[in-house]
């Protein structure tokens, strides 16, 4: 399992995933389900991934190789629009699953994988994409701030209480990490390291990639401070008197 989210602000991108792919009682294994293609000036993309690691890593060496080819075939650097970035990615996930799928289903796999993409082009707006493991993808706008893959259930609570259209980068930033620390205590198949994306819009740099560990000292206060106030508060709170 994994958990990533991204989220759409009028300052920008954040976006992030855990690296977990795998919590067995004698295995655990984690791999980086992000993904930045970025050309300074011109280009930011940033992808995180959930589903099927083969299918996910098959997607990405399909996409690389197109962009390494001679040939004048649409790739994520010559694409003119995040639109046409995130059809490019729903093309090769089907390519992928079409090649593998029949196979993987004799076994009962799920080879199913879905994507978040978010990022800028010069000339055209910040955008951020939901792309399901049919293809198919969904843009978020000021009614849809945020994406979820994943496990994605423990973490959705503090987005939604939090999160506007009008919220800083470095408060979403906190709010995800939050959110992360949410689901890491009720899920064993979500874990750290983090890996943290903060794009300003307009900027066509990204700012802070930042993978974040156990030892993390920021994200080490978050998690106390985050869980003594949930205490404090519950405490303050009055009991029911017809208890």
């Amino acid at each position: 399992m994994t958990y990533c989210v991204a989220a759409l602000l009028n300052e920008g991108l954040v976006l992030a995933s855990d690296t977990r792919t795998h919590a067995g009682v004698d295995h655990v294994a984690s791999f980086c389900k992000m993904r930045i293609y970025q050309r300074e000036g011109d280009r930011v993309v940033v992808m995180l991934s959930a589903g099927n690691l083969a299918t996910t890593q098959a997607m990405v060496h399909l996409l690389d190789s197109q962009s390494w080819s001679e040939t004048e075939q649409p790739t994520i650097w010559n694409a003119t629009s995040m639109y046409e970035v995130a059809q490019r990615i729903g093309d090769a996930l089907r390519s992928v699953q079409n090649r593998d799928g029949p196979f993987l289903s004799q076994h009962s796999i799920d080879f199913g994988a879905s994507i978040l993409l978010g990022g800028q082009i010069g000339g055209e707006p910040c955008r951020l994409f939901n792309i399901y493991p049919q293809g198919n993808f969904i843009e978020a706008g000021q009614e849809t701030l945020y994406f979820q893959i994943g496990e994605v259930k423990y973490g959705k609570p503090i987005l939604d209480r939090v999160l506007t259209w009008q919220t800083s980068l470095s408060e979403a930033a906190k709010c995800t990490l939050i959110s992360f620390d949410s689901t890491v205590r009720s899920n064993i198949s979500v874990g750290l390291p983090i890996d943290l994306a903060v794009y300003r819009r307009g900027s066509l740099h990204l700012m802070h990639p930042r993978r974040i560990a156990e030892d993390d000292p920021y994200y080490s206060k978050i998690r106390q401070d985050w869980g003594q106030g949930l205490r404090r508060v519950f405490t303050e709170m009055p009991n029911p008197d017809w208890v």
